[in-house]
């Protein structure tokens, strides 16, 4: 596997850089962003995944998430992923925001014309630790994961997923009930097929539901979200919860919308938090 490096910057006295390879999950090329820290020569740092919403790339959270200072401060290796496979050979529906380029839902898809390019399950659980790792400074035995809105979804279900891989888990304004919502519905529908006992390994509620359980669990969510009746339902995962004897951080934020001005509010805080426990 050879990793191309498109861009390095310094800083806050580490690098930033942007990254692309070609991917053996997806068969296209995929990019992806990596923070790393100041540190000293041969030491591994631990890791935290950030998985962007629909429409975004990695270039989103990298250009406005202001993860980087916190990053820095306490020494936390910060990856970001594209969202879904691109090129011109991967089908798309262009006139749909919600589903296709930019809304791989982090599923492996299972129906044509989808099922070739659409394995961002695999490429995120598999593949890119492997990649990161074998060119970073990573200590895989020290993970967490972040995202937002349908990344949100993407890393509560991979956590879930994945009992003991990752030692927190957060999300800002996630979709934790996508078998539930329009959204969810649409991609579900068309990635996996309309047998929705397939989807519920994708569905972060449906999965607490079946027995899978998140230690540590932070989400913030803002009031003036205009996607969270419709799309979002954090109440659903507050119930799930609370059934499954679990006990979730769920912070409501007063007046907060879905934008990047909310997640860069409270980004450091989300460092901060996943570095206390990632030792």
């Amino acid at each position: 596997m050879t990793l191309e490096y498109l861009s390095q910057n310094k800083a806050y006295n580490g690098d930033q850089f942007v990254c692309s390879h070609r991917s053996a999950a997806t068969g296209t090329e995929m990019t992806f962003s990596v923070y790393v820290p100041p540190h000293m020569p041969g030491v591994k740092l631990p890791v935290l995944w950030y998985l962007s919403g629909l429409t975004c790339t990695h270039a989103n959270v990298t250009e406005k998430g202001e993860y980087r200072a916190a990053c820095a401060e306490h020494r936390v290796i910060f990856v970001a992923p594209d969202t879904s496979p691109r090129g011109d050979d991967v089908p798309d529906a262009a006139d749909e925001y919600d589903f296709g380029k930019g809304a791989g839902f982090y599923v492996d898809a299972t129906q044509a014309p989808w099922a070739q390019h659409y394995r961002m399950r695999s490429y995120i659980e598999e593949e890119l630790p492997q990649v990161v790792a074998g060119e970073f400074p990573v200590d895989l035995s020290r993970q967490a994961i972040t995202g937002h809105s349908m990344g949100g979804h993407g890393a509560l279900t991979i956590a879930l997923r994945n009992p003991g891989r990752f030692r927190s888990v957060s999300a800002f304004s996630p979709i934790v009930a996508p078998s539930q919502v329009p959204w969810g519905e649409k991609a579900l529908g068309r990635y996996l097929g309309e047998d929705r006992a397939a989807w519920r390994e994708y569905d972060a509620v449906a999965l607490i539901e079946d027995g899978a359980r998140l230690d540590h669990l932070l989400v913030d969510q803002g009031t003036a979200d205009n996607f969270l009746e419709e799309q979002l339902k954090t109440g659903a995962l507050a119930m799930a919860c609370a059934k499954a004897g679990m006990s979730p951080e769920i912070r409501m934020q007063q007046g907060y919308d879905h934008s990047y001005y909310f997640i860069s509010t409270f980004m450091a805080e989300h460092v901060a938090w996943h570095a206390a426990r990632l030792g």
